[in-house]
């Protein structure tokens, strides 16, 4: 069983990647299309210190950030119990081992970036990259097979935006210049850290669907069309966000492309002007 500030910190996360991912993306393409090739994160411009890195810290920092919570303050330190591992904070094990995965990732690419050493190319960062989502879909996976009822319908939908997530992120690695396949990657990661937020929410906020209810542990509803009706609100509130995120990101292509347009007109009339001075 979660909660909802153990939904919230990671939806933060995977929010913040994939709209950065889905903006930074959309520039690159639109200000170079026939060089444009996929990158599995994305530098900020105009910095060359550690700002040019950031989003590759709040990967590396938040997820070390996280998994300390998850081993060492929910399980209190208390990780073995007769010698053998605490059977009561195995879900904190299991959520500790997904978030080294996304660690390492970041450790990885700061390595190749900064250092001579361990230079990686684009793909083989891709596959890495992959392999986090791999563990995080087998821990979301089984957590669905023990979840049960509204619960595991929110899990199960979660586990199918993580798959999507594996194949965008591999398919980056076999077409490093295909633009569909990165701009899906960012959309597939946003779409993730919103449904965290929907599920922290859902299962643990104010939106809790009528006639369901948490007891302890347990999400129950008293009956089976309370919990049929909250898998349709589910459906629901998957298929808004789907809509929401693309829209959104065909209006910020649309306004990219007004704002290298105008840069272009810019250079123009600026070349034109030095022409017209050089001819007097």
């Amino acid at each position: 069983m979660g909660s909802f500030k153990g939904h919230a910190l990671p939806g933060t996360l995977f929010l913040l990647v994939g709209l950065w991912h889905i903006w930074s993306t959309v520039v690159r393409y639109v200000s170079n299309p026939k060089s444009f090739r996929v990158r599995v994160w994305n530098p900020v411009p105009g910095f060359d210190g550690k700002l040019k890195y950031l989003e590759l810290y709040v990967v590396a920092i938040g997820a070390f950030l996280d998994m300390c919570i998850e081993l060492l303050y929910s399980t209190h330190l208390k990780f073995f119990v007769h010698g053998v591992l605490n059977p009561h904070h195995m879900n904190d094990f299991e959520h500790s081992g997904m978030l080294l995965m996304f660690f390492i990732f970041g450790i990885v690419c700061l390595l190749s970036e900064k250092t001579s050493f361990l230079r990686l190319p684009e793909g083989f960062l891709c596959l890495i990259a992959a392999a986090a989502f791999c563990a995080e879909y087998l821990l979301f996976y089984f957590h669905s097979t023990n979840h049960k009822g509204l619960e595991g319908y929110y899990h199960l939908l979660l586990v199918l935006l993580i798959g999507l997530c594996i194949l965008t992120t591999v398919a980056g690695a076999i077409f490093p210049t295909s633009f569909p396949v990165d701009l899906c990657s960012g959309i597939a990661i946003t779409l993730q850290g919103l449904w965290f937020y929907q599920t922290a929410f859902t299962l643990y906020g104010p939106m809790m669907p009528d006639g369901c209810q948490l007891k302890g542990n347990l999400i129950s509803c008293h009956s089976t069309d309370s919990e049929i009706q909250g898998e349709f609100f589910a459906n629901f509130q998957l298929f808004s966000m789907v809509l929401g995120v693309l829209v959104s990101t065909v209006a910020s292509y649309v306004f990219a492309v007004s704002r290298h347009q105008g840069s272009e007109s810019d250079i123009r009339s600026l070349q034109a002007t030095r022409d017209g001075l050089y001819q007097d």
